[in-house]
């Protein structure tokens, strides 16, 4: 596979959904044949293999293969079947009453990795996924109108003593980077005398 190829393949699969053919142009800086061509040439190769391509004349994505659907299916059966659990519960209560967050960020006032957790929720459709305005490597995770509709409420402020838990949230944060740079402050005035 060329290398152009190669790196169209990384955008689609980072993207986790379609990309326009002329994004992908601006961002690998190629002329519109070049990604066509580099099109073609990624099709073929994921052949017989658990991704498929699908190309429209204005985009692309990476699907599940025809022949990996059913045990996709299946999967996404058994694991919708299953509760979301405490942790579940955990990550959808920072995400609402916190606000859009990274996964980071709800790694951290957790204590542990959500990533697993943070999946399943989207899989279910009570978060989505959206770009950060402040760093593109990372994604935001916020509640969706189906949970929000699920709950009853029209937005989150209207949830249960938003305002008291929210507040709690952002001085727990405070505190902790508080903390953190006061911990690395003292190991530096300890290190300069």
């Amino acid at each position: 596979m060329t290398d152009l190829a190669k790196k169209i393949h990384a955008l689609l699969f980072s993207e986790g959904g379609s990309v326009t053919k002329k994004r992908l142009a601006q961002l690998l800086t190629v002329s519109a044949a070049d990604i066509t061509k580099a099109l073609t040439e990624l099709s073929s190769s994921l052949e017989g293999g658990g991704l498929s391509l699908v190309v429209s004349d204005t985009e692309a994505a990476l699907v599940i293969s025809r022949d990996a659907a059913d045990a996709v299916r299946d999967a996404r059966e058994k694991e919708l079947g299953e509760t979301i659990g405490d942790a579940g519960l955990e990550v959808l209560s920072i995400v609402l009453y916190r606000g859009p967050s990274t996964r980071a960020q709800i790694d951290y006032i957790r204590g542990v990795n959500t990533a697993s957790t943070v999946r399943n929720l989207l899989t279910r459709g009570l978060l989505e996924r959206a770009g950060n305005p402040l760093d593109g490597r990372e994604y935001l995770y916020r509640a969706t109108v189906e949970l929000l509709a699920h709950l009853g409420v029209k937005s989150a402020q209207d949830l249960p003593d938003y305002a008291k838990i929210s507040s709690e949230l952002a001085a727990f944060e405070k505190t902790q980077h508080s903390f953190d740079g006061d911990t690395a402050d003292t190991m530096h005035d300890g290190e300069a005398h």
